[in-house]
């Protein structure tokens, strides 16, 4: 099942390290099967503020994603943006084929009921 690392990064003022971080990143996670999905795009709010950018990265799966933010490979370079960038990051796994939502609906429904 695909799984996301997603990342609402703040506003920063360039700084030579996040470049370097941006321009080693890649391959950080394409040893796990990783590839940019958003990255360095506008985006627009509906509902709420999220002022910075969005980055999402897909994996293959749950353990692919981990492996890639605990591999050294990674780790190395995470302060390069750490230092420079506030954020949240988030690893999240997809939902499987066929995922019907009016199954969630029903236990939702069903533990209110109780």
């Amino acid at each position: 099942m695909t799984a996301y690392a997603i990342a609402h990064l703040r506003e920063a003022a360039p700084h030579p390290e996040i470049a370097e971080y941006i321009e080693r990143i890649p391959a950080t996670f394409e040893p796990y099967g990783g590839r940019f999905l958003v990255h360095g795009v506008g985006h627009e709010v509906k509902e709420g503020g999220w002022p910075g950018h969005v980055v999402v990265i897909g994996f293959p799966g749950i353990a692919e994603a981990q492996t890639w933010w605990d591999s050294t490979a990674y780790q190395e370079i995470a302060p390069l943006r750490s230092r420079h960038i506030e954020g949240d990051i988030i690893l999240v796994e997809g939902v499987p084929d066929g995922y019907d939502p009016a199954v969630t609906a029903k236990a939702m429904r069903d533990a209110l009921a109780s």
